[in-house]
């Protein structure tokens, strides 16, 4: 009995001693992240994006320190947006913008989110919603940071956008002019007037509400738009067409309306691409 007791008491004795050393082995192992960010930035200098990625993620959570913390987590936006996977580049950024708001890299944080709405433009014929978040992005961007070196990157790309905005409202309003609905292309061609008037489209939508208010016997309205594109425009070929309208017998021809070909918004959309 007395042998058996100090057996199990062994036993006992053995199992506490094999468990505190499996806790103390697997407290004593500590993943290091600067060796994990290492490793994902070496896949980031060989354009294996999608690895680092993922390393740079293991290093942030790592990371007690918030400054390195956030460095890997930009470094993994940037990485998924290298491989245009754009909706997690995008996630990912946001989290950052609400995690690490006081960041020496806030700013890039928010160019990089507005590039990553920008490529996602394709064809604005379909849809308008990429064109309208890219500049809303881009619009916070320059009111907030007009100073800075991405600015004039994003001047030059919210023009762009905007004219494919007014390519698409004059490409409505002539369709709508084709089918003989004057007041929705009315509307369309107001749209490219009001908030669209530093676009390459602006003659033609002033042009193209002096035809059609004089088609249906709306002449002050017409002669109102006409003075506008005299003002602004007089030397345009837009005007040179609208002045003909009120000194001659007008043909008005809606299939004409159709018939020119948008080039420059094709050269814009190739640009773009």
């Amino acid at each position: 009995m007395i042998v058996r007791f100090f057996l199990i008491i062994g036993i006992i004795l053995s199992l506490i001693s094999c468990s505190k050393k499996e806790v103390i082995y697997e407290s004593s192992k500590r993943v290091d992240p600067i060796k994990i960010y290492e490793e994902a930035l070496n896949a980031f200098n060989k354009n294996d994006y999608f690895f680092a990625s993922k390393k740079f993620d293991e290093a942030e959570l790592n990371f007690e320190q918030p400054n390195f913390a956030a460095k890997a987590s930009i470094m993994s936006s940037y990485s998924l947006y290298g491989i245009n996977f754009y909706e997690e580049a995008e996630e990912n950024l946001k989290r950052f913008l609400k995690t690490y708001p006081g960041d020496k890299n806030i700013i890039y944080a928010h160019y990089l989110l507005g590039i990553v709405y920008y490529e996602q433009i394709e064809d604005e014929k379909k849809d308008t919603e990429p064109l309208l978040k890219a500049e809303k992005k881009i619009n916070f961007f320059l009111q907030n940071y007009p100073n800075t070196d991405y600015a004039n990157d994003f001047k030059f790309k919210r023009d762009l956008i905007q004219n494919q905005l007014a390519a698409k409202e004059l490409y409505i309003a002539k369709y709508y002019v084709s089918v003989q609905k004057w007041v929705p292309a009315i509307k369309r061609l107001k749209v490219i007037v009001n908030n669209y008037d530093k676009t390459v489209f602006i003659e033609e939508a002033l042009h193209r509400l002096v035809e059609i208010n004089y088609y249906l016997g709306l002449e002050e309205e017409a002669r109102k738009y006409a003075s506008i594109l005299g003002y602004n425009y007089n030397s345009s070929e837009w005007y040179k067409q609208s002045y003909k309208i009120f000194n001659k017998k007008y043909d008005f021809n809606k299939k004409k309306v159709l018939k020119k070909k948008d080039n420059l918004l094709k050269k814009i959309i190739k640009i773009i691409k």
